[in-house]
C-alpha cells in the first residue's frame, strides 16, 4: 500500500492549485486520495479562476497566482499552468515557503532548472515533478530485478513514446510555439518520461547521445510552428550499453505507447504503459509474461499495489502513489524513488542535449551525470 499522509505526524496538508486544466484534475484527484484538503485554485483569470474551483471542489477560487501564492492557508502549490510559467512560479512558491509539485518540464532552461533544484534544497522544502510511471508497480519489479542482477549486464535498450494527437495539420496547441511551451515539443513534453524511465529502472544513465528531430507541419492552427513532432535518438549509457529512442507525437493509432525493452546479458524486461500490469521477461529459453500481483511482487512494488491481482491499476493509480509519497515526504519521510526538483533538471540536461546535437546534424553531445552539475560537450 502507498504511504497515507495520515501516518507522516503533520496532519491535514493543505493545497492549492494553479491552473485548471486536465493536469489540475488529475493533480486534485491525487492530493484528496493522499488526504489532502485543496484549498484553493487560481487560473490565468478570476473568471476561470472560478469555474476550475467548482470543477474541482476547491473551497475558493483566487483572483491570481499571486493570491494563491501569499496565501497563508496552503502548504503545498501544484504547478500546472503552461510550461514557460513554471519556472518563476516555482520559484515564487518557494519563496514564499510552500512546498512545491510542479508539471514537467520543471523549467525550459538548464540554468532555471538548476536555480528551482537547488533552492528547494537550501530552503529545505519538498520540490517534486510528476514522472509519475515510476509508480507503476511492474515499473518498480522491473526495477528491482535490475537491482537484483537477473538481467545481468545491460547491453542493448530499445525503447520509444508514441502517440498521435499531433498527427493532423489542423490539430493545435500551446506547446507548439516555444513562447509558452519552451523550445522542445515532443522531447520535453513525453521524451522527458521515457528517460527518466530508463535511468530510473537501469540505474544506468545516458553518457552521450546523438538526436535528430523533425517539425512536419510549418504552421498548425494559422500559428507558425516552431517546436518539435518527431525526434530519434541513439543514446550510450555510462556502463556502455547502446540504445534507440524514437519519439512521436504523430504516429497514427498510438494513443500513450511509452515502451521500454530493456536487454541484458541474462534477460531482457519490456514495459509497456498501456499495458501497466504485464512485464514481459525474455530469456534464451523459457520467455514468459509477468502479471502484477501483490502477493509475489518485491516489497518496493507491493507497496504500491492498492488492490489484489486481477483488479487493473492504471495512470490515476500511479499518480496517487506519487502524490502519496509527496505528501509523506512533506511531513519527513523518505520515499523510495520520489522524483524531485534534481530529477526535473536531469530531464532539463538532456532536452537541451537533444536539441544541441540536432542543431548539429546529431553529433555526439556529452551529458555528466552529476545531480545537479551537469554539463554538455558537443563532440567535434
Amino acid at each position: 500500500m502507498t504511504t497515507d499522509v495520515t501516518d507522516t505526524g503533520l496532519g491535514t496538508i493543505r493545497a492549492g492549485i494553479l491552473g485548471g486544466g486536465f493536469m489540475a484534475r488529475v493533480h486534485g484527484t491525487a492530493s484528496r486520495d493522499a488526504g489532502g484538503e485543496l484549498r484553493a485554485v487560481a487560473t490565468s483569470s478570476a473568471s476561470g479562476g472560478r469555474t476550475a474551483a467548482q470543477a474541482l471542489g476547491a473551497e475558493r477560487a483566487e483572483a491570481d497566482a499571486d493570491a494563491l501564492l501569499d496565501a497563508a492557508d496552503i502548504d503545498v502549490v501544484h504547478i500546472c499552468t503552461p510550461n514557460a510559467t513554471h519556472a518563476a512560479l516555482a520559484l515564487r512558491a518557494l519563496a514564499a515557503g510552500k512546498h512545491v509539485v510542479c508539471e514537467k518540464p520543471l523549467a525550459t532552461n538548464v540554468a532555471d532548472a538548476q536555480q528551482l533544484a537547488d533552492a528547494a534544497v537550501e530552503q529545505g522544502l519538498i520540490g517534486a515533478v510528476p514522472f509519475v510511471y515510476r509508480y507503476h508497480p511492474m515499473v518498480r519489479e522491473a526495477r528491482a530485478r535490475m537491482r537484483r542482477g537477473d538481467v545481468g549486464e545491460l547491453l542493448t535498450l530499445d525503447c520509444s513514446y508514441l502517440q498521435d494527437w499531433m498527427l493532423l495539420p489542423d490539430d493545435d496547441d500551446w506547446r507548439v510555439q516555444s513562447a509558452s511551451g519552451g523550445a522542445s515539443r515532443a522531447f520535453a513534453d513525453i521524451g522527458s518520461h521515457l528517460c527518466d524511465l530508463i535511468e530510473f529502472i537501469t540505474g544506468d544513465r545516458i553518457h552521450a547521445l546523438s538526436a535528430r528531430t523533425r517539425r512536419v507541419f510549418a504552421e498548425r492552427g494559422g500559428r507558425a510552428v516552431d517546436t518539435e513532432d518527431i525526434v530519434a535518438v541513439l543514446v550510450e549509457t555510462e556502463s556502455g550499453a547502446l540504445g534507440t529512442l524514437l519519439i512521436s507525437q504523430m504516429a497514427p493509432g498510438r494513443k500513450n505507447a511509452l515502451t521500454l525493452e530493456l536487454h541484458g546479458s541474462r534477460q531482457t524486461v519490456r514495459f509497456e504503459q498501456e499495458r501497466p500490469e504485464e512485464l514481459w521477461i525474455g530469456a534464451r529459453t523459457g520467455s514468459r509474461l509477468l502479471l502484477r500481483d501483490p502477493a509475489t511482487a518485491d516489497p518496493d512494488s507491493a507497496r504500491l499495489q492498492r488492490v489484489p491481482a486481477g483488479h487493473a491499476m492504471g495512470y490515476q493509480d500511479a499518480f496517487n502513489g506519487f502524490m502519496a509519497d509527496v505528501y509523506a515526504a512533506i511531513g519527513g519521510a523518505e520515499p523510495e524513488g520520489l522524483p524531485t526538483f534534481a530529477d526535473g533538471y536531469r530531464s532539463a540536461v538532456l532536452t537541451e542535449a537533444v536539441l544541441e546535437s540536432a542543431a548539429h546534424d546529431g553529433r555526439w553531445v556529452q551529458t555528466a551525470a552529476g545531480d545537479r552539475s551537469d554539463r554538455l560537450e558537443v563532440e567535434a
